[in-house]
């Protein structure tokens, strides 16, 4: 019983946890959660209950369920109960199904990883355990590449001095490592496993909390007190890299791990057609119990008045009182249910699952879709929850991950200015640049960098003429830089701090200026064949406030610094003779910004003997201060860091998945808003916000990075009060209340289109006979025109996650939503998982719009699971996100296909499905009120029961089901570059309350024309010559037959499908009821069945015919002529994308368009950025002697088998572990 939570005493009651170190039964005793997870909905047990409770949820079963109870008395069903037992079960059972299956799925996923082994020390041994078998408070150990089993707090590693590195992919989307360390007094425990054996320790530390950048707690232990920080704990999700072994005690395990916590459990989705399907259901039974209310009124009159003199020849049932007016009564409320029965068609239980099967057929054709497949890793698309589908052509929000999903975390050396010369681009003999990279040839390079590619043959002759400035620059390259190397089967792998210091120092060795090696106190390069070794002097390291660092190195007596950061930074710290280098600089970082390039300056200075060393003595007093250490160190940084000599820039690109530029220009063309939730830092963010045009050069972009509420909070102001003023500088607008919610939609002004809106052109001009100048961060750049245009195209924002922490607080949540909703694009950066469900949460519970998340990693499972979409991408960060998705595929480009092709037209067959469905079961069920007005409201039915039964499951079904899976509007190429066809869909223009109540009253006056017209066609001296049974199979052909054509108007795509759906159907109609009606199977089956010899009567009477005829032209005539009028006329988009596919008349425009003058854009410069890296640079680990070389991997000795007797490990000589 114990595993059951429900015997559990909850855990925790006290504001601390406090851990026993090596005590696993003292700690059993606290009920710690052990470390099994599970996201999974269900288990065997709880299946069946908790599946058919959730499915009851949806009101058409739970109605279905009444009815079928009603059904189950004989005294007043006219249907026999398996007409709603069999479709309900059924009904029930595919949908269990379907979701046994999906959870079956994450069964797996979760057996898979609680089944993970690693070792744990247990008294004088080392053990094998299943990752769901550890508890908190066991000393566990971990290998290299290893993931990292629960939260540990680390005693001892394989690294001088404590060190060991780790990877966070799945925790922020990062995949440059970090650095955690040891307490420096309990690092010489080692791995001795006497010592770890009877270490006793007892660790305090906060309770289980979400907050992945922040760990408080101490270690008692050999009676010292040792505080406990974040950078001495190893997360669950980090894997272990280039570290032979860390052993360390589980301090969070299971569903308690900061991993967990950001992590959402499974919940069950439902799309906003099924919702609004729930509420049309309440309408429609409110509509039923009126309709039945009448019928119970007017039988209890007719009873009372007519019916009780019919009792002498057909007596009244026993249980019917013999008093006139209490029996009429009685009599009128078992009517009202025996009407609930009858009429209860216009909720048809095959609605649902007809839905269901159109449904799994579209899913079908995404799964199969060949465009989505991703080739390079085998992986298609793939639809999880097949509920949703039409949600794809809903939405309004995409919420997006970006390392991993709009990028591929990849970054590549592709420019570099050097001395005021350009390299990177190549021309053609007319001076054109050669963008198509096939016409290129690439220059083969160092062999150690096979996969870079460089295509400028220029810069490679200037290094063979050993150029000066050349040489410096990468130089510079191979020796500013804190990247660690590791010797792997003879080759020399680089670990960088962030990928875009990797790229720097590969492409370095590219052009053979390799780093080679480096110690505490030396950093060897080799250039060519010549080995050079400078000695490291100092290393003034990167943060992010200086956004820079510089090496002090000695080479010969000669002593130089040479720094790289961010292009401002570099620019505010060179000697004054710098103008004409730093000018033609400027134009080349310029051409970089165009190309979406990552830009970095290098620079450089000699020091004199003397000078060196007045400085290093004072920066020694600044470390040793007590007081204001930091900024004193920092002081003395910026001290040196000044009248340098530019060498150049690089442009590094942050290589996009493919196809995202394009991809998020269509979307945001549809109308959908896209933001950006991601770790990376804020500059980080913007470049590539840029790069992937999610943000553009006419947006007006605004920077919150405050770190106090009250600055949070006075930002947001003027962030608003900018807005106003912006709006009514471009558009006529006057805010006369400032206080109201900005909203684009009260102000009147399209954000697909903001120039419909604008003043008159001449408003909105800066007229100047000189250069205008637009600045930004302390960027210019000059055009010398006279007259420009201020061009707009919204706003946009960028917040961090310190910012942001402020922002989603009750105080200031709707003030960000405000701001944020009025913006086309939102990054926000260093977010953590549960960050990113809360801005998730916050546009659901307040803009009530239909939102998407996608992600790749474990760290975007919460906003996945949170947004009414989710969509997971097969990456490199593991499958985490695809478990926790609705729909997975391996490619961020591909969501374009799947809303703007897949939704959209899901959405369309969907809303025409149920506007079908409706109409034509309201046609169908109004047949029996018009009846009961001639059958003294008896509740009989005019049909024959098995027409009935067989009407929507055989008569009218398949054509509406071949039309919801092949029927389109335009083709797919239409479909994406005409993305304003998917404006419907965010309006819900083609399935709402009004065009429901239009197909209603469209079915009831079906219902009357047919029933009234051919009612009066039969008449003769008034009375109908014909008996019920003919008069029902009468009206039931013309039904078949109206409901199919009316089917058939609403078709744009004729397919040899449709075409035999559709007259197969009325065919089987006809062959059907000719053989059931038949004297044949009267004979061979020995019934008396009253409608033998109906159909034959029927159809060869010429009357039939001829009324067919009249109610086809009444009722089928004014559809044609109102659809032929609406396209002709009135034509919407969809109407007009049609006919442009069939008659191509915009394609003169679109030529016209396409070789008018363009204007000249302003184009924004990106934001310096150099590291990912959240916490500072590893130069103090270096100079310190902490953070060595490995010359080769460490290999672990093998465990002798005689463990118990060994005190400590054996090493090889070669390692940097404990001898």
């Amino acid at each position: 019983m114990k595993n059951f939570s429900f015997f559990k005493k909850p855990s925790d009651p006290e504001e601390t946890r406090k851990i026993r170190v090596n005590d696993r039964e003292g700690n059993l005793l606290k009920n710690f959660s052990r470390n099994e997870v599970s996201t999974s909905r269900y288990t065997l047990l709880t299946f069946l209950p908790k599946n058919l409770f959730e499915q009851f949820h949806r009101l058409a079963n739970a109605y279905f369920l009444f009815l079928l109870c009603l059904q189950l008395i004989p005294q007043i069903s006219s249907l026999p109960p398996y007409t709603t037992i069999v479709p309900l079960v059924f009904v029930l059972t595919l949908t269990a199904i379907k979701d046994a299956i999906d959870d079956i799925g994450r069964h797996r996923s979760d057996t898979h990883v609680n089944n993970r082994q690693t070792q744990v020390i247990d008294e004088d041994d080392i053990i094998y355990r299943k990752w769901k078998d550890i508890q908190v408070g066991d000393m566990i150990q971990l290998t290299n590449d290893e993931f990292v089993t629960a939260d540990i707090f680390i005693i001892s590693t394989s690294e001088p001095n404590g060190l060991c590195y780790i990877e966070t992919a799945e925790l922020d989307g990062e995949t440059n490592l970090k650095v955690r360390q040891s307490i420096e007094e309990i690092q010489p425990i080692g791995d001795d496993i006497d010592d770890l054996s009877n270490f006793n320790g007892e660790i305090e530390c906060e309770l289980p909390n979400n907050n992945l950048n922040k760990f408080q707690g101490n270690l008692k232990w050999n009676n010292q007190i040792y505080s406990l920080k974040n950078e001495n704990i190893l997360l669950r999700g980090t894997r272990l890299r280039n570290t032979q072994w860390v052993v360390g005690i589980v301090c969070y395990a299971g569903s308690d791990t900061k991993l967990m916590k950001n992590t959402n459990k499974s919940t069950f989705k439902r799309s906003h057609m099924d919702q609004l399907l729930d509420k049309i259901i309440i309408g429609i039974l409110l509509f039923l119990l009126l309709l039945c209310l009448t019928m119970t009124i007017c039988c209890s009159i007719w009873e009372y008045k007519i019916g009780y003199y019919f009792s002498q020849y057909l007596s009244r049932e026993s249980y019917i009182s013999l008093n006139n007016l209490r029996g009429s009564i009685q009599i009128g409320f078992l009517v009202f249910l025996s009407y609930i029965i009858t009429l209860s068609t216009l909720v048809p239980i095959s609605l649902y699952v007809s839905i269901e099967f159109v449904r799994l057929l579209q899913s079908k054709w995404i799964d199969w879709d060949i465009e989505m497949f991703y080739e390079k890793n085998n992986v298609p698309a793939h639809v999880r929850t097949t509920t949703l589908n039409e949600e794809l052509g809903q939405i309004q929000y995409i919420f997006s991950d970006k390392t991993g999903t709009l990028t591929q975390n990849i970054m590549t050396f592709k420019k570099c200015s050097i001395a005021g010369q350009l390299y990177g681009y190549v021309y053609d003999l007319n001076g054109n640049e050669i963008e198509d990279i096939n016409k290129l040839k690439f220059i083969k390079l160092n062999e150690d960098e096979k996969d870079f590619l460089w295509y400028d043959q220029k810069l490679i002759d200037e290094i063979d003429q050993n150029n000066e400035d050349i040489q410096r620059f990468f130089k510079i390259l191979s020796l500013c830089h804190t990247v660690m190397i590791e010797e792997k089967n003879g080759k020399i792998i680089y670990q960088a701090q962030s990928p875009d210091e990797y790229a720097l120092v590969s492409a370095a060795r590219a052009f053979y200026f390799s780093f080679q090696n480096r110690t505490q106190t030396t950093i060897t390069i080799q250039i060519k064949d010549k080995q050079e070794t400078y000695n490291l002097l100092n290393i003034l390291d990167f943060n992010n406030e200086r956004q820079r660092m510089s090496i002090i190195v000695e080479k010969d007596n000669q002593i130089y610094l040479f720094c790289k950061g961010g292009d401002t930074k570099i620019k505010q710290r060179l000697a004054s003779n710098q103008d004409q280098i730093t000018k033609q600089t400027d134009e080349h970082l310029n051409n970089f910004a165009n190309d979406s390039l990552r830009t970095l300056c290098l620079a450089w200075k000699q020091l004199d003997q003397s000078e060196y060393q007045q400085w290093n003595t004072k920066l020694n007093l600044a470390n040793t201060s007590m007081e204001n250490r930091d900024e004193k160190v920092f002081e003395m940084y910026e001290e040196i860091e000044k009248d340098l000599i530019l060498v150049g820039a690089t442009g590094i690109e942050d290589k996009l998945q493919d196809g995202v530029p394009q991809c998020i220009q269509r979307l945001t063309q549809a109308g959908i808003k896209i933001w950006v939730l991601t770790g990376d830092k804020i500059e980080t963010a913007y470049n590539i916000g840029l790069s992937c045009r999610l943000l553009r050069n006419e947006m007006e972009i605004q920077m919150i990075e405050e770190t106090t509420e009250e600055n949070v909070e006075s930002k947001l102001e003027e962030i608003r009060n900018l807005m106003i003023d912006k709006i009514e500088k471009l558009f006529d607008i006057n805010f006369i209340d400032k206080s109201q919610r900005l909203n684009w939609n009260q102000l009147g002004i399209d954000t697909k289109n903001f120039n419909k809106s604008r003043k008159k052109i001449n408003e909105n001009r800066i007229s100047s006979t000189k250069s205008v100048r637009f600045q930004m961060d302390d960027q210019s750049i000059n055009y010398d025109n006279d007259e420009i245009e201020e061009l707009f195209d919204g706003f946009a924002i960028l917040i961090t996650g310190q910012a942001l922490i402020y922002a989603l607080s009750d105080k200031l949540k709707l003030k960000f939503l405000e701001i944020a909703t009025m913006c086309n694009a939102v990054i926000c950066c260093r977010v953590t998982p549960m960050q990113k469900a809360e801005v998730v949460q916050l546009v659901i519970d307040n803009e009530k719009q239909t939102t998407l998340a996608i992600g790749d990693g474990a760290n975007d499972v919460s906003m996945i699971q949170k947004a009414h979409i989710g969509i997971g991408i097969s990456g490199q960060e593991g499958q985490q996100a695809v478990l926790a998705s609705d729909f997975s595929f391996g490619q961020f480009c591909y969501l374009e296909r799947l809303l703007l092709i897949h939704g959209r037209l899901s959405y369309l067959r969907v809303s025409k499905f149920l506007r079908y469905f409706f109409y034509k079961n309201f046609a169908f069920t109004f047949c029996h009120f018009w009846f009961a007005f001639f059958c003294g409201y008896s509740a009989q039915t005019v049909y024959d029961p098995m027409y009935g039964a067989l009407y929507n499951s055989l008569f009218s079904t398949f054509p509406i089901l071949f039309l919801s899976i092949f029927d389109r509007d335009v083709n797919d190429n239409y479909s994406l570059n005409k993305p304003y066809l998917y404006y419907p869909g965010q309006k819900n223009e083609f399935f709402n309350r009004t065009i429901l109540i239009k197909s209603i009253i469209h079915g009831m006056l079906t219902s009357l024309v047919i029933y009234f017209i051919t009612y009066l066609s039969l008449l003769n001296n008034g009375k109908i010559e014909i008996d019920l049974q003919s008069f029902g199979f009468l009206i039931g052909t013309i039904i078949i037959i109206i409901v199919n054509l009316q089917n058939a108007l609403e078709i744009w795509y004729w397919t040899i499908y449709y075409h035999l759906a559709l007259w197969l159907t009325i065919l089987i109609y006809f062959i059907f009821h000719l053989i059931l009606y038949s004297t044949y199977l009267k004979k061979l089956f020995n019934i008396n069945y009253t409608y033998v010899g109906v159909a034959k009567f029927i159809l060869l009477n010429p009357n039939f015919w001829l009324i067919l005829l009249l109610i086809l032209v009444i009722l089928l005539l004014p559809v044609f002529i109102y659809q032929f009028y609406q396209m002709r006329f009135n034509s919407n988009e969809i109407d007009k994308a049609r006919y442009n596919q069939k008659y191509r008349y915009e394609e003169k425009a679109l030529f016209i368009e396409h070789i008018r003058p363009k204007k000249h854009l302003r184009k924004r410069l990106p934001r310096s950025s150099y590291a990912f890296a959240q916490q500072e640079g590893w130069g103090k680990l270096i100079t310190e002697g902490r953070m060595q070389m490995k010359r080769k991997p460490n290999t672990r000795a093998s465990h002798d088998l005689n463990i118990h007797q060994r005190k400590s490990r054996i090493y090889s000589p070669n390692l940097t572990g404990t001898l």
